[in-house]
């Protein structure tokens, strides 16, 4: 009886792995509001039942699918953390990360979907502000991390320098997917690494 149904609950989460997979796709193609849940379920595979075993609407999926995202870019960060590392090589593992996460083209306009929702719907505002804010708190952790291996102070609360690291990353990336000729990858990587070098500069000067 347990394997039994633990192979249904496992079978489930492929189920909404597919799901998700198949709405990142979309919405990163057709954007949120031209994605209609019976899109969702034809690129999985699946029946509007299946989805709706899963998620009890399409914005509930959305708000998963930007969890399962984050989830993913935190688990990176995190992996990149080696306290054997001296600080500079390690400031270089970390941009190296925030590079590739940069790149990430679908991940970037879910992004950019849920803030436009966001805008014109207050009670999705509330609920990215939370994935917002988990966001911002590990940006903060890792600040944290590198003042202490600096040994060294913050001159003041590190969350504005999080949302500031973390809305010129997006910035940037959105300059650069709508205007490629103004902002190409190399400027993009040129402008981030800059912005981080200085970060890492404020951690060794800090008192």
């Amino acid at each position: 009886m347990v394997s039994k149904r633990l192979s249904r609950e496992d079978s489930r989460g492929r189920t909404a792995q597919r799901l998700l997979d198949g709405a990142e796709r979309l919405i990163a193609k057709k954007g949120f509001e031209a994605t209609s849940i019976k899109d969702v379920t034809e690129a999985a595979g699946y029946s509007r039942g299946a989805f709706y075993s899963n998620f009890r609407s399409k914005s509930e999926l959305f708000l998963e699918l930007l969890r399962r995202d984050q989830e993913r870019a935190s688990a990176r960060l995190e992996a990149a953390v080696d306290d054997s590392l001296p600080l500079v090589q390690l400031g270089a593992r970390m941009r190296e990360v925030y590079a590739a996460l940069y790149l990430e083209g679908a991940s970037f306009l879910t992004w950019t979907e849920a803030r436009m929702l966001a805008a014109r719907d207050a009670k999705f505002r509330d609920k990215l502000d939370q994935l917002i804010a988990e966001k911002r708190d590990q940006a903060v952790t890792l600040l944290e991390y590198f003042y202490k291996r600096a040994g060294r102070r913050p001159a003041g609360p590190l969350e504005p320098l999080a949302m500031g690291f973390i809305s010129l990353m997006e910035g940037v990336r959105l300059i650069g997917v709508s205007c490629p000729d103004e902002m190409p990858p190399p400027v993009a990587q040129t402008v981030l690494r800059l912005f981080s070098s200085a970060v890492m500069r404020q951690v060794r000067q800090a008192g």
